[in-house]
């Protein structure tokens, strides 16, 4: 992928908005574009494992070519495939590194629920925004030097985490049944949905089926 210049980007990304941000491009042309660009870039990270300044590249990918080039590319891709399942790692790193302090919060609250993937997370605790931040970082760097199945897994486990303390998070507005807290219903309901998705593609992966 060549660089470019960094497109303008909204001040705010959560997961579930992301969808949002595809251009009009042919189907057929971005499934082509998606694959290949996805296996091309795990490919070089795992060529490349024990070059620490390529695998920083490959991680910050969003920071240098734009949210929206690696949108177009990869969000409209199936989840269960490998495009799919990257732009749901790099969306989470991108909501962690846009607003840290709510990605810490939500995780938290669902912490405290969601014990058996909290575990799976590997989040550091007590989970503040630098915790969460370093976790983003390690599942993507995991796709490339490690198993990107528990790349995976683990990503699953934090939105898991993530969605519970949402949920959480909307039981404590003054007005259940508001706009305020059925936004965060919605979003909860998103951050599980994506949660069940990766799950998917962490077994497709280990099954040697994630192309």
């Amino acid at each position: 992928m060549t660089h470019r210049r960094t497109p303008r980007r909204p001040a705010r990304l959560e997961p579930y908005q992301a969808d949002q941000l595809v251009g009009d491009v042919d189907p057929a042309v971005r499934s082509e574009a998606a694959h290949a660009t996805a296996a091309a870039l795990v490919q070089r990270g795992r060529g490349r494992a024990g070059d620490d300044d390529v695998v920083s590249r490959l991680v910050t990918l969003v920071e240098s070519e734009g949210l929206e080039t690696v949108a177009a590319l990869w969000a409209e891709a199936p989840a269960d495939s490998l495009p799919g399942a990257l732009w749901r790692l790099y969306a989470l790193r991108e909501w962690i590194r846009r607003d840290p302090s709510q990605a810490a919060n939500r995780y938290r609250l669902g912490a405290q629920r969601a014990e058996v993937a909290d575990a799976v997370a590997g989040v550091v605790s007590p989970p503040g925004p630098r915790e969460v931040a370093e976790l983003a970082d390690a599942v993507l760097t995991g796709v490339f030097t490690s198993d990107l199945d528990v790349a995976l897994d683990r990503a699953a486990a934090f939105y898991r985490v993530a969605a519970v303390g949402t949920a959480l998070d909307a039981d404590t507005e003054d007005v259940p049944h508001g706009s305020s807290a059925e936004r965060l219903t919605r979003r909860a309901d998103a951050l599980a949905r994506t949660a069940d998705e990766l799950a998917v593609a962490a077994r497709r992966s280990r099954a040697g089926t994630l192309e």
